[in-house]
């Protein structure tokens, strides 16, 4: 049966029915009507979107979230938390919404007003005609999707302390897909990727989710599972938001091509998605069955916690290992596309070969190493056993990964005023520069408020958005290979782990709490800042009418009540030897001892 696509390829047949028996939802409009909407948006109000906005549109625009026709309004998205139904019934398993400001919302008037959504550029992508403007309840949808309220979770922490506090629901017109201007060629809608499966002759398509680099257990399973359903193989890594600290999508596509010559001649295929996780686990294996179905594909692999986010700093899964697979096997005849289950590939030592983890003889030793294993032997410079990964893809990851003396690094003082901090900062600053070797950078606190965030005050929102600066800045110099040495107060533990994750995607995260009694530090207090804070002449003051939340995360504790800065200095740079970010010469090395 043929299926009529709103796309420019004409009609395709599928080797299966669009979602739920309807149409493909393409909802870019002819080139007339869009040269419509961008002279009517001088009118309207324009929200630029944001990162995880950016892939939803995109989605929605190329059919790929097909049933949808734009993003939810509220009695879709009650109904999505609630019971995974859409209001006509349908499964959907995840809130698609647009998030604003409450500003911005009381702009809007329920199904008379119009924005135009632009990207950070502010071209313009698409129009949302409004249907409804609401204020969800943000910690119920938590529950609800992701089945916890724990922050750690990374889709419960970008819901509760990233996503503004009101929702915009409506129909969309697109005017363009976002550009893109890496891996063009492999940036294919549905529509276009249906037509090159019916072009080839591919009736049975296996879908391989990922976002992470692929090794040979990947490159064995995927070949077990297009070869035990006598079907063609999808790669289809996801290329929009996923966990942090995930290799990012540059290097993974690089590693992805590496590898796709080791299969057989025209079985496989590479196309990347640009989806914004959740990892919600069991919900979102079923949100990527939809997408999988929209893109042409009969099968879907699902293996051990997939879309899941692991474990909570107690060692706790959030999801059960193989509950997504479940959930997929509760909704596989309504979805309409097959679940291939596989258990974690490992490597039998003594059988060269790897076989599912359920498969493995009684008594037989099998070989594994783990995401955590593999970054220390790249940050060690080490070999990594051909068993596990092909030489090519080990080499596009040392490309992206050097050694750890190779890499940049962030030191991130944090203390009250008149703890050390700014005095162990300059120490350590000229230790380094003394070894020579790498370029370091020092932003002192009272510096950084002198020349990037001079014009915020000490409220809290103010604070974290000085540190936020601050880490953004560290995170480019420790991308670069360089050493930045941060000194600021960074009074709040969350903007702090904040700071950590975004230089970690870099580099290395060293947090040193500097530690005094607060009688210490106001003893040292040569400006007289603590006691104006005291007679109330400065406000938000920390220590004082600001609290400081000790840090729990920290790589290093220094008490400076008896500790002079160059033994501080030395602690630091013993740490840093350890963890491999120097290189100590002996003569250095016993000074620091």
């Amino acid at each position: 049966m043929a299926t009529q696509l709103n796309d420019p390829i004409t009609t395709i047949p599928t080797p299966l029915n669009p979602p739920y028996g309807g149409m493909l939802v393409d909802l870019l409009a002819p080139p007339k009507r869009a040269f419509e909407l961008r002279a009517a948006s001088r009118e309207w109000p324009s929200w630029d979107l944001s990162a995880r906005q950016l892939c939803d549109l995109e989605l929605l625009l190329n059919g790929a979230f097909s049933p949808l026709h734009g993003f939810m309004d509220q009695p879709d998205y009650e109904g999505v938390c609630r019971k995974m139904r859409l209001q006509n019934g349908s499964l959907w398993p995840i809130p698609i919404v647009l998030d604003v400001p409450s500003d911005f919302a009381e702009l809007l008037r329920p199904d008379q007003s119009h924005i135009a959504l632009r990207d950070q550029e502010g071209v313009m992508l698409a129009v949302l005609h409004v249907g409804r403007v609401w204020q969800p309840d943000r910690t119920g949808e938590a529950e609800a999707v992701f089945g916890t309220c724990d922050p750690e979770h990374p889709g419960v922490a970008y819901l509760l302390q990233k996503t503004h506090p009101c929702y915009v629901g409506g129909r969309l017109e697109g005017v363009q897909l976002p550009s893109h201007y890496d891996s063009q060629q492999l940036r294919l809608t549905p529509a276009q990727l249906r037509a090159e499966f019916s072009r080839e002759g591919w009736s049975r398509v296996v879908a391989f989710q990922t976002r992470n680099p692929m090794h040979r257990a990947h490159f064995e399973l995927t070949c077990r599972a297009a070869s035990n359903n006598d079907a063609k193989l999808l790669i289809h890594p996801v290329v929009g938001m996923t966990k942090p600290g995930d290799v990012d999508h540059y290097t993974r596509v690089r590693c992805y091509r590496a590898l796709l010559h080791h299969y057989p001649a025209n079985s496989t295929k590479l196309a990347l998605l640009p989806l914004a996780m959740r990892m919600g686990g069991p919900r979102e294996v079923l949100l990527h069955a939809i997408i999988r179905k929209n893109f042409g594909c009969t099968h879907l692999i699902v293996g051990r916690d997939h879309a899941g986010p692991g474990c909570d700093s107690s060692g706790k899964r959030f999801y059960d290992a193989y509950a997504a697979q479940e959930a997929f096997r509760e909704h596989e005849e309504e979805l309409g596309i097959r679940m291939l289950p596989f258990q974690m590939m490992v490597y039998l030592s003594n059988g060269a070969c790897y076989v599912p983890e359920d498969e493995v003889p009684k008594g037989k030793t099998v070989s594994n190493i783990s995401g955590t294993e593999l970054r220390q032997l790249l940050a060690e410079g080490k070999g990594i056993p051909s068993w596990f990964t092909f030489p090519e893809v080990e080499a596009e990851l040392r490309r992206s990964y050097p050694q750890r003396q190779r890499q940049g690094c962030t030191v991130f003082f944090t203390g009250l005023s008149g703890a050390g901090k700014s005095t162990i900062a300059k120490a350590l600053m000229v230790k380094l520069l003394e070894m020579g070797g790498r370029t370091v950078t020092l932003l002192d606190g009272d510096l950084v408020r002198k020349h990037l965030s001079s014009e915020l005050g000490f409220s809290r929102e103010h604070r974290d958005l000085n540190i936020s600066r601050i880490g953004y800045v560290a995170s480019e110099i420790t991308k670069h290979g360089g050493i930045a040495i941060c000194a600021p107060i960074a009074p709040y533990d969350r903007i702090r782990k904040e700071v950590r994750n975004i230089v970690t995607s870099c580099g290395g995260f060293v947090l040193v709490h500097v530690s005094a009694p607060l009688s210490v530090c106001e003893e040292r207090d040569h400006k007289g800042l603590y006691a104006k804070a005291r007679a109330g002449i400065i406000q938000h003051f920390t220590g004082i009418s600001d609290p400081y939340e000790i840090p729990d995360d920290t790589e290093l504790m220094i008490d400076t009540t008896n500790t002079t800065p160059q033994q501080a200095v030395r602690q630091i740079l013993l740490h840093l030897q350890r963890e491999g970010f120097v290189q100590l010469s002996h003569r250095e090395f016993v000074g620091a001892a």
